[in-house]
């Protein structure tokens, strides 16, 4: 049952991606405001506590709020990887990412492994990422990449400072994101295991919505949150951005049901069937609207594309086989 739920979600995420680097291209340029705008609504999700009442003691509310700050950070990191560049490439290098942490700290903390075949799968995983992710196909590109990296790795050794070239910020951030993110859901399987699923849910989006607040004691983050609305400020894209969120909400609700029900890493890893969606989407949205997207789909690049969704889909099945 938590599998299809899981697919479900995913198709349904693969979606709001798309829309999210629309918003983000076309009506929102912070990423920092953007957070904000999810983070706010999460006061919402207080309804669902009309369906199992339930009230923390002070150890399990400081572990809700801490996870659901933990991922108003995680959508900072994220939204940035977003802006930065196309959809197809940031989802699958923060997807491939993902499942690696999550192991790893489901393993540390949780005491979850991975059997000799599910291993494999996480090998082939992260090869249809990086497939998918890099933008050519001659072997030039990887020597390009392979200089990124130990540029960035040089930089960190240093002082982080602002004049990062654009796929060194996109790296930086993506891989951030999935760090958060694999914490984020390795805290909430923690917490569902002593704690019930829908009162410990709800608090932990109290942890976004106080993080939210506290945004807006920063004046250069509020004079972004505050302009940026006055940008966006119709009925049209209000209702737009509304929709966006009602989706991403069930989605997410959906994954962390699974999640409380499953292992950690294999929900995450069921991302693979997210790539196939989000490929389609694109694929489908940027031939009939070859402006509304900044991706590109010439012929080569298909067949790349294709060929790392497919091996996320062999990894997929090599992880519920």
């Amino acid at each position: 049952m938590w599998l299809f739920v899981t697919i479900g979600a995913y198709f349904v995420n693969a979606g709001v991606y798309v829309a999210d680097k629309f918003l983000l291209s076309k009506k929102v340029h912070s990423s920092i405001a953007y957070a904000f705008y999810v983070s706010i609504w999460s006061i919402f999700n207080i309804f669902l506590l009309f369906l199992s009442p339930w009230m923390p003691n002070l150890r399990e509310m400081a572990l809700d709020l801490l996870a659901g700050f933990l991922f108003l950070v995680t959508l900072v990191f994220w939204y940035k990887a977003l802006h930065q560049s196309e959809s197809s490439r940031v989802v699958p290098i923060v997807g491939a990412l993902v499942p690696i942490f999550s192991f790893i700290f489901s393993f540390i903390f949780l005491n979850e492994e991975l059997n000799q075949q599910q291993f494999i799968a996480f090998v082939i995983l992260i090869c249809g990422g990086i497939l998918i992710s890099i933008k050519q196909t001659k072997l030039y590109s990887y020597q390009q990449v392979s200089s990124k990296i130990k540029k960035i790795w040089g930089e960190l050794l240093g002082n982080l400072h602002a004049s990062y070239q654009p796929t060194s910020r996109l790296l930086i951030n993506s891989i951030f994101s999935a760090i958060f993110f694999a914490a984020y859901y390795v805290l909430m399987k923690y917490i569902y295991s002593y704690q019930p699923f829908i009162g410990s849910f709800v608090w932990s989006r109290f942890g976004s919505f106080i993080g939210a607040l506290l945004i807006l004691l920063v004046p250069d983050w509020r004079y972004l949150i505050v302009s940026q609305q006055k940008g966006a400020k119709t009925s049209k894209n209000m209702f737009f951005f509304l929709t966006i969120r009602l989706l991403a909400a069930g989605a997410f609700i959906a994954i962390n049901w699974a999640i409380s029900l499953g292992t950690v890493a294999i929900v995450n890893a069921l991302q693979g069937v997210q790539y196939l969606f989000l490929f389609l989407i694109i694929l489908i949205i940027s031939v009939k609207f070859p402006k509304i997207l900044n991706e590109r789909l010439g012929g080569g690049v298909l067949v790349q594309k294709l060929i790392g969704t497919i091996m996320i889909c062999l990894g997929l099945y090599l992880f519920i086989s």
